[in-house]
């Protein structure tokens, strides 16, 4: 079937997102791994992404773990450092789909405040026809009830959204939804499903 609307999400789909590789520059790989044994920065981003205060979330969290103090900070404070660079071909592809009149969607894991922020530096994330942020629904991939949400408000059936996303256990969601779902392993790949599915040429998604 011809997908309706096509959904991305956003972290290493559209932005690289590799907090580890921040770190690794700024303190090395070895006390890296050491911080990240010791706090659940991961976790206290899933917070964030539930709708937890952003500032507020790190620097709680910070205060907790005095011997990384800083080094927590640093997720609020650098922010877009840690979310960076953009793929440049994914956005491409966005842009080509809706050049093409193909409705296209964002169904992202991300805070109400770092998504305001992040769109201060990538103001091509105003450009979905419909934002889907999990900061404002509450729930975060890859609970179903994010992707019922996203149905009930888009009206289309679930046969007829086609998503990528990085990650195996939201794709698989997705896939228990009835969606069409690509894991996305690069751009290259993503472009090709687009093509297949009859939603550009080649030349589109090159």
């Amino acid at each position: 079937m011809r997908p309706q609307a096509v959904i991305f999400d956003i972290g290493n789909v559209l932005i690289e997102w590799q907090p580890e590789r921040f770190y690794d520059r700024m303190i090395g790989d070895e006390r890296r791994r050491a911080m990240f044994a010791a706090v659940d920065l991961h976790g206290m981003n899933d917070h964030i992404d539930r709708g937890g205060a952003f500032a507020g979330t790190v620097y709680d969290t910070a205060r907790a773990y005095p011997d990384w103090h800083d080094e927590i900070r640093m997720w609020h404070d650098n922010w877009i450092e840690l979310a960076s660079p953009v793929i440049d071909h994914s956005l491409r592809l966005l842009r080509a789909l809706r050049a093409s009149g193909v409705p296209v969607f964002a169904l992202t894991n991300f805070g109400t405040e770092s998504f305001d922020h992040a769109v201060t530096h990538y103001p091509f994330l105003r450009e979905f026809d419909r934002h889907y942020i999990s900061g404002h629904m509450k729930v975060i991939k890859p609970d179903p009830e994010i992707y019922r949400q996203v149905e009930t408000d888009c009206g289309l059936a679930p046969e007829t959204l086609l998503f990528t996303d990085d990650r195996a256990d939201n794709i698989a969601s997705a896939r228990n939804r009835g969606w069409q779902t690509h894991l996305f392993r690069g751009s290259a790949g993503w472009a090709d499903v687009l093509v297949a599915a009859g939603l550009l040429t080649p030349d589109e998604a090159a």
